[in-house]
Order: structure tokens, then sequence, then C-alpha cells
């Protein structure tokens, strides 16, 4: 019988210890010719911080989910469904649901393969529309501006504010490296 990605439901913020709970299982049970890979589908993600320190971090892209390839009988489907932290399997009245290759590459976010490029890191910023913020590197921050935030542009990883600069408001545009919240 082929083996298949199925899709797992499971308590969200427990995936990692279903997924190290069932390498157990399948270890003490001898099922690894039949239950072969568990993914935890996640991303990179680069969180920007106050001051434009930037800390790249990975996050779960579905939470709450797990990957699980394997061939699906009683004995697979009885280890899998008794792990702790596994709700069910993704499917239709009752039944576990394989996935199709493109949706297995859609869900991993295509980076399997080896002409497959590495997805770029996906920028995170606290700053939102309305806050204060004042320039700390480029040309404006010689001048001591400040100023509040219009619009935030986290994928080209800019924003955009109004700053007060020789007594009055003008909108500028400014990476989000070059300011830090205030107040």
């Amino acid at each position: 019988m082929a083996k298949r990605w199925y899709v797992l439901h499971t308590y969200s913020g427990y995936e990692n210890k279903v997924k190290t709970d069932l390498e157990h299982r399948i270890e003490t049970y001898g099922m690894e010719d039949q239950i072969v890979d568990i993914q935890i589908p996640t991303e990179q993600v680069i969180e920007i911080k106050d001051g434009g320190q930037r800390e790249t971090k990975e996050s779960k892209v579905f939470p709450g989910y797990v990957l699980v390839r394997m061939e699906l009988n009683d004995d697979t489907w009885s280890i899998v469904r008794n792990t702790a932290g596994v709700t069910g399997f993704v499917g239709s009245d009752g039944t576990a649901s394989p996935l199709s290759r493109s949706e297995y590459r859609k869900i991993m976010g295509g980076t399997r393969g080896k002409n497959v490029k590495q997805a770029a890191p996906k920028p995170i910023t606290n700053i939102q529309v309305g806050q204060h913020i004042k320039v700390n590197s480029g040309p404006l921050s010689e001048v001591d501006s400040s100023g509040i935030v219009t619009e935030v542009n986290a994928e080209a990883n800019k924003v955009k504010a109004l700053i007060n600069f020789f007594g009055r408001e003008t909108s500028v545009e400014l990476t989000i490296d070059q300011v830090t919240v205030i107040g």
C-alpha cells in the first residue's frame, strides 16, 4: 500500500510535543516502515522590534496541525489517533483524507526539491498606524524628527509618517529600522 500524507488536528501549541510523542510511539511499536515522516509546516519570519532590531524566528504556518506520511491501516490509524494531543485526522465523514502532492507542496511552501528557492523571511513589526515615532537614523535623525505613523508596509519594510520638519508636518517614507516607537 502507498504511503500518503495525512493531516492531524492537534491541540494548538502542542504540535512539537505531538511530533515527539508520535515518533516515540512509532519506535515502540516498530512501525517505522509504515509511518515514515512527520512534518510541522513552518516559515521564517523577521520580527522587527523597537529600535529597528531584527530577530528571525520560525513560526508555525498552521497552528494545531501536523502532517504525517504513512500507510493508512487499522494499526497505524490507532497508533496515531491515540497519541496524546491528537484530536483526530482531517477528512470528511470521520475518515482520513490524504493530501495530493500539490496540496502538500502548497502547505509546505514549495520548499521541498532541489530547484525551488527558499522563500525570504516575512517581516513582522509591532509598529502600528497612529503610533508616535522618532527617527533614529538617516538624514532626518540629525534634526531630531518625530511624528505619527500613517501607513505600515511590513512586506516592504517601510512606514509612512507625518514628521514635524521645520515647523510643518511632512509625509515621509522610512524603513522600519530607521524609527523607534515612543510613548
